[in-house]
């Protein structure tokens, strides 16, 4: 069994149905595995059944009470299903623990109507202090149905839920019901309740109580949930009126049912009720807020009331209501209400502001008389522009507060006789500074001077700078003379003396005052009278300041005085504060009216001046060379030379367009600066490529000058550039040569400068028609080391030097002999005889003595053998000189072992540096076994000695 409730306890994957009812069929002892499955799957109501029909009663208690307390409710069903004993029900929820819902339980036995069961269960909860809502909800409907006082458990308690009682109670008693809903303020059933069952008195009460205008507009006006019924309407109003107010006791309940007849537009209704409380006999009738809310009532509903209202009522809020009046355009009333109450200033203030009448307002202050109502009928006046009598009116009421207003209107209207009078009364009340400047300012405007005199020579606190500003912007300038003389302000005394045309007085104040915007004035006002000394006085303390110099200056160009203006500066510049500004202004002026002298300003002053606004001016200008000349100080050396090339006409000039083009840093401009000499300069190219030499690219500018077709101009260039031994430099050079035909030049360019087209040019030049190109052909062929093209090419002009020159550069024998040989053929033996000498050292000596004696040249060989036969003698002396110096060491180092001799016998002692072998002949012809051998030319001889050659020596070749 342990293991099956394990199985079921903790197996998610097997068929609950099928094995619940197993387990019903099995019948184990114990029933735990079945309670397991069956609350595990809902199976509450089976399982109850299967336990109670069995005789199981005490594992429904084990489940409850052990396994599952919350199934309670399910189980209670089930057993009152199967109409167990209630004795036996009673005692198992007793015994359950308090897990389970309340609400659950009373539910599933308030289906079966067997919620009596419950009650001594419920009251013990009570007592206990339950506040479950379940528990009362429960105990309310056993009270309601057994009818135990439920009034009382209603009103009382707050534990239940008043929805559910009252919806309960509805079809009971409908009275509980509404006990309930008021209890729980459940407006929307409470309303539908009450207009359901004509309970209109208990509505009206509750709405009163309530005091919630929602409420009320829904009682009245009907919404969603509570469409208006007309006959329902009637019927609340008549129990208010009726009952409800009456029986009222807060007048916030009044103002809130009053409210509400508003809202709900419900005017004679609400009219008929307030009279009804109040001007009767009521506890309300001197009612401070019902009085009031009558009279609002009165304002919102029926005007033609208000007047009885307020004559008949005395305790109302005069102030508020006469507020109302006003704002409900009843100005009448409001008037009658402040007059009534003695509100004297508030009751002129309707006259005035409302009832838009200043002569009722003068006749009620004339029968007043108070300073206050005085004052507010100044300020309406005052308001209303009658300036004089609302000064009169300040007068009377003796009152300057006002001041600011009176001064400020009086002032715009130009009432100054009046506002003297103002202004005196004030002044003897209040000392403010604003009343005694204002004071001055208007003896100023009146031309009272001499008060004005008087008033300044005494003590006052008027803003006397203030009030001479003001003269001096109105035109007063003769008070404000007095008045910036009295506080010694000589910056404005002068500005106001060039107004009253004293120049020279307001020069002088201008150097007291030592101010910028004096000079600035006097000097504008001078300019304007032309007075340019004067002006000029005044300039030379504005032109040292620096943002003072350029309005200066457009003053006088505006009214055309240049000259005076070049004057101005240039006596400035040598003030001891003179600065860049003027420097450069006075440069931009020579630009646009003396150009001819611009540019010995910029030699002079080029250091001191702003050059990049002098450019631009020069630019405007077209001042060319100015320009350039700005541009090199300024170190801006591709426009210069941009400005050149582009305004030649005035700007060039070769000795500074060379320091300057040096200088750029855009390559293009170099190239740029070619093409322009090239149109315009053609014979300084040379000079300008001078110096532009180590800049250049040289590749670049010989191929400029090719496609143009203008390579001879460049001719010193390409000399010089030649030491570089560019490829493109090399060969324009040598085609410039060869157009020149200077073959002594070409000759010299090809063998120090060796970077160029040498085949190509070797073979051009082979077809050139003067001979000496064509030897330079050849010797370009002797270079590449085409040794047969340069020999071709000497045979075929005859120039048979430069051919044996050529075989001796080959350091080739075939050559050599092949030439020899060529020689021989075309039948000129002094050449052959030359061409021996010359590559003596190529040419093999059988080959030549076969060529000698088969074509009879012996003779011009002659010379040939008789060097060779002198070569090989001279070599014979030096090895018999060292074979003897040999012999004498070995023999002076032997041991005496006979090795001098066996080295002097040995046949092979003597190889090694002398390099003849065994063959070497010592001796004479006897050496040969005697007798005389004819020689190669055919003689025979016995003679013998250091020149003669017999058949022996040669007999070793």
């Amino acid at each position: 069994t342990k293991e099956v409730e394990r199985i079921v306890r903790e197996n998610n994957y097997y068929d609950a149905e099928k094995v619940k009812n197993y387990l019903k069929e099995a019948s184990l002892p114990d029933q735990l595995p079945l309670i397991i499955v069956c609350d595990r799957h809902n199976y509450v109501h089976d399982l109850v059944l299967y336990l109670y029909s069995n005789s199981l009663s005490k594992y429904i208690e084990v489940y409850v009470q052990q396994v599952n307390p919350s199934r309670l409710p399910q189980v209670v069903g089930a057993l009152l299903d199967v109409d167990c004993d209630e004795s036996i029900v009673k005692s198992l929820i007793a015994s359950t623990p308090p897990q389970f819902s309340v609400s659950d339980l009373v539910d599933e036995i308030e289906k079966r109507n067997r919620l009596k069961i419950l009650h001594r269960w419920l009251e013990s909860k009570v007592n206990e202090g339950s506040q479950d809502q379940g528990v009362y909800n429960a105990l309310a409907k056993i009270y309601i149905d057994s009818n135990y006082e439920p009034e009382r458990f209603l009103s009382s308690n707050t534990f239940y839920d008043p929805r559910v009682i009252g919806a309960y109670s509805e079809k009971r008693d409908p009275g509980l019901a509404y006990l309930a809903y008021s209890q729980g303020q459940c407006d929307d059933e409470l309303l539908r309740l009450t207009s359901d069952n004509g309970m209109f008195k208990q509505q009206s009460r509750y709405l009163i109580k309530r005091r919630d205008l929602g409420l009320w507009s829904k009682a009245l006006s009907g919404d969603d949930q509570h469409p208006l019924n007309q006959s329902h309407r009637r019927q609340l109003i008549d129990q208010v009126v009726s009952y409800g107010l009456p029986e009222a006791g807060d007048p916030e309940e009044v103002s809130v049912c009053v409210k509400a007849f508003l809202g709900a537009n419900l005017p004679n209704e609400l009219i008929e009720l307030l009279e009804r409380i109040i001007l009767e006999d009521t506890p309300f009738s001197n009612n401070n807020n019902l009085q009031n809310l009558l009279i609002l009532t009165a304002v919102k509903v029926d005007q033609s009331r208000v007047a009885d209202y307020i004559g008949r009522l005395g305790n109302y809020d005069a102030p508020d209501i006469a507020e109302i009046c006003i704002n409900s355009g009843l100005y009448e009333e409001a008037f009658n209400v402040y007059k009534r109450f003695e509100v004297n200033t508030d009751a002129i203030g309707v006259l005035i502001d409302h009832v838009g009448s200043l002569d009722r307002a003068y006749e009620y202050a004339e029968r007043c008389d108070q300073p206050d109502v005085w004052s507010r009928l100044g300020k309406a006046q005052l308001e209303g522009l009658r300036i004089k009598e609302a000064i009169d009116s300040y007068i009377r009421a003796d009152d300057p507060s006002n001041y600011v207003e009176v001064i400020d209107v009086a002032s715009h209207a130009g009432k100054f006789d009046d506002l003297v009078r103002f202004l005196m009364m004030a002044r003897r009340k209040v000392r403010e500074p604003a009343v005694e400047s204002e004071l001055m300012f208007a003896y100023a405007k009146t031309e009272r001077l001499s008060d004005l005199e008087d008033m300044l020579r005494g003590p006052n606190i008027a803003q006397v700078q203030m009030v001479g500003d003001r003269c001096y912007d109105e035109g007063l300038f003769e008070a404000a003379r007095m008045l910036f003389q009295s506080v010694s302000n000589w910056a404005r005394l002068a500005s106001t003396l060039v107004r009253l045309g004293d120049y020279q007085s307001a020069v002088d104040c201008g150097r007291k005052a030592n101010s910028t915007q004096v000079w600035k004035d006097v000097n504008q006002a001078c300019i304007a009278e032309k007075e340019f000394r004067l002006a000029q006085i005044c300039g030379l303390h504005l032109i040292v300041h620096t943002e003072e110099l350029e309005p200066l200056i457009r003053l006088y160009e505006r009214n055309g005085y240049i000259d005076e203006l070049c004057s101005l500066i240039e006596n400035g510049l040598g003030l001891e504060r003179a600065h860049m500004g003027m420097f450069t202004e006075l440069a931009i002026l020579y630009c646009k009216y003396r150009p001819e002298q611009i540019m010995d300003h910029l030699k002079l002053y080029w250091s001191r001046i702003n050059i990049p606004k002098v450019i631009r001016a020069c630019e405007s200008a077209h001042l060319w060379p100015e320009l350039v000349f700005l541009y090199v100080h300024y170190d801006e050396f591709d426009n210069a030379a941009q400005t050149i090339i582009e305004h030649s006409v005035d700007a060039w000039e070769h000795a500074s367009f060379k320091d300057i083009i040096v200088k750029v840093s855009n390559v293009e401009l170099y190239y740029k600066a070619l093409r322009f000499y090239l149109k315009e300069q053609p014979l300084l190219l040379s000079d300008l490529l001078n110096v532009m030499m180590a800049r250049v690219d040289h590749t670049r500018v010989v191929s400029m000058f090719l496609k143009s077709d203008n390579i001879p101009l460049i001719k010193k260039y390409l000399v010089a550039a030649q030491s570089t031994n560019n490829k493109a430099v090399n060969e324009a050079y040598n085609d410039l040569l060869i157009e020149e035909e200077d073959f002594v030049g070409l000759r010299n360019s090809i063998d120090n400068h060796d970077n160029f087209d040498s085949i190509g040019l070797a073979q051009r030049l082979e077809k050139h028609e003067l001979l000496e190109f064509r030897r330079i052909a050849a010797h370009l062929y002797n270079q590449a080391k085409r040794w047969k093209q340069s020999l071709t090419l000497s045979k075929k002009d005859k120039l048979y030097k430069d051919a044996m020159t050529t075989a001796r550069l080959s350091a080739s024998t075939d050559i050599a002999e092949d030439l020899l040989r060529y020689f021989v053929e075309s039948g000129n033996p002094a050449c052959f005889s030359a061409c021996l000498f010359t590559c003596y050292d190529l040419v093999r000596s059988d080959v030549v003595m076969e060529l000698a004696w088969r074509h009879g040249l012996t003779s011009e060989a002659m010379p040939y053998f008789i060097n060779l036969m002198r070569e090989y003698q001279g070599k014979v002396d030096t090895l018999t000189a060292e074979v003897s110096e040999l012999k004498a060491k070995v023999e002076r180092g032997g041991n005496g072992n006979g090795t001098a001799a066996n080295v002097a016998a040995g046949p092979n002692q003597l190889m090694g540096p002398a390099g003849l072998g065994g063959r070497l002949l010592l001796g004479g012809p006897a050496a040969n076994g005697g007798g005389m051998v004819p020689n190669a030319f055919g003689a025979a001889g016995g003679q013998s000695g250091p020149g003669s050659m017999n058949g022996s020596q040669f007999g070793g070749f």
